[in-house]
């Protein structure tokens, strides 16, 4: 457009076209999941209630106002599992494999967009790392569609046990908790060691992060080219991947024992299992809340030491550059470190003999301080349009921000103010909560490299 011979520009930064990208996809998702022939009854859901769906959908968190199975038809339910796959691979991540298909050229501007989107410090092998994990996406989610359909396919026939396998597959994969089974998610299968293992190897790999992948396939060829100890290989990783690796494990794991023993006994949850059921499902209770948003037992049921319990875990979440929500357990890490550092009285904040940066230790501290806001104020504002225990709508406002999609039977009472909040903090939580604020900041990084303000200490603590 010109006016008196200049042209209008828009000049978005990475954050901001990161943010309309993702409502373009919600919005185009939107309109066809209302549209009457993505219902079973023929009738349009409402554009708020496809405006839920597809944004629990493209956040990969796995809400839901009304039934997958019940009410959607095939159109309706393929629509979401392209939605889930868009939402867990990112919107450059897929824009990026459509112009390599096409033979576009990939611009500095939308190699920055990638680089903000997979929240990488390196501007070099984008591209490259963009083909890597749409080929590793497609290898995993394949494989772990063929041995789902080992279960599924005898269950529901060829063609619906194969699409039944691709959708959980998928679901898994990208941490997105919905599911086709019926009105209580993997409940049916709570006993099956085939679908529990697969559905939990899913989630710990899409929970990992694409980059922590190819870390551990270089040290690993390294490890055999060389025939590396495991303390070498383990050396051999970044910083990066040994965090994640590490406090991964023991989140899991303490995870799996916490539940194991507090609900041992509870008649309503793992109480009347065998062993053996016992030991699966408090594996897999353990993981899912790391945002999968699957469940194998009525979480209702659950007593409030393990309601909190996996309210912490749901806050925590994966970790970065991958399909899952949260604060990021490379966050949570970071912080933890540093308490330490602080406590021993360590004036640098060190793990595995390297230093974080400050501005890491910052970063982190900015992620926690807005998430723990914002968290706080969903609470309160749907405390007051929502009715129900304060417990059940702080585990649903948790739920949303880090896009886990367990609930305790909240989602689908939702009053219409209240359906707008969560799609509204699931948005927030998928796009992370320093990239919703950059991409509104108006006045980004200009004020770099102005004179340094006089220093003054102040009390704390």
């Amino acid at each position: 457009m010109k006016v008196k011979g200049r042209k209008f520009k828009i000049d978005l930064s990475p954050a901001q076209i990161l943010v309309l990208g993702f409502l373009s996809v919600i919005l185009i998702g939107s309109i066809l999941l209302s549209l009457p022939i993505a219902s079973n009854n023929g009738e349009s859901v409402g554009f708020v209630n496809a405006l839920f769906t597809a944004t629990s959908a493209v956040c990969v968190t796995g809400l839901v106002v009304v039934n997958t199975l019940a009410h959607w038809t095939l159109f309706g339910q393929i629509v979401i599992l392209i939605l889930i796959q868009i939402g867990g691979l990112g919107f450059m991540t897929m824009a990026t494999a459509i112009f390599i298909l096409i033979g576009r050229k990939i611009t500095l501007k939308e190699r920055l967009i990638i680089q903000e989107a997979l929240n990488e410090y390196t501007l070099s092998g984008m591209v490259r790392l963009i083909i890597r994990i749409l080929i590793g996406t497609l290898i995993i989610e394949g494989v772990g569609a063929l041995l789902l359909a080992i279960r599924f396919v005898p269950e529901y026939g060829l063609a619906r046990g194969l699409f039944v396998s691709i959708f959980h597959s998928v679901s898994a994969f990208c941490n997105a908790g919905f599911d086709i089974i019926g009105g209580s998610s993997l409940t049916p299968y709570s006993g099956d060691l085939l679908v529990n293992f697969i559905i939990i190897t899913l989630i710990i790999l899409g929970g990992l992060g694409f980059t922590v992948w190819w870390d551990i396939i270089r040290a690993g060829k390294l490890k055999i080219e060389n025939n590396l100890s495991m303390k070498r290989f383990f050396q051999k990783l970044t910083l990066h991947t040994k965090l994640v690796l590490s406090i991964s494990a023991t989140l899991i794991t303490l995870g799996f024992v916490f539940f194991f023993i507090v609900e041992f006994n509870n008649p309503n949850t793992l109480g009347a299992m065998s062993l053996k059921d016992k030991l699966i499902n408090a594996l897999f209770q353990a993981v899912t809340p790391r945002t999968a948003g699957f469940n194998t037992f009525d979480l209702t049921e659950l007593t409030d030491a393990s309601k909190l319990m996996t309210i912490i875990q749901m806050f925590i979440g994966g970790s970065p550059a991958g399909t899952a929500g949260g604060i990021k357990t490379v966050t949570m890490g970071v912080l933890a470190v540093s308490v330490i550092s602080v406590i021993r009285g360590h004036e640098r904040t060190e793990i595995f003999n390297r230093t974080i940066p400050r501005d890491v230790i910052r970063r982190a501290l900015a992620v926690l301080f807005i998430s723990v806001s914002l968290v706080i104020g969903v609470t309160m504002i749907l405390s007051l349009t929502e009715t129900g225990d304060f417990m059940d709508i702080f585990f649903e406002s948790i739920s949303a921000f880090a896009t886990v999609g367990l609930s305790l039977d909240v989602t689908s009472s939702l009053s219409f103010l209240g359906k707008i909040i969560i799609a509204i903090t699931m948005f927030i939580g998928r796009l992370g909560p320093v990239t919703m604020a950059l991409a509104f900041s108006l006045r980004g990084s200009k004020r770099k490299g102005q004179i340094k303000k006089p220093e003054e200490k102040v009390m704390v603590g």
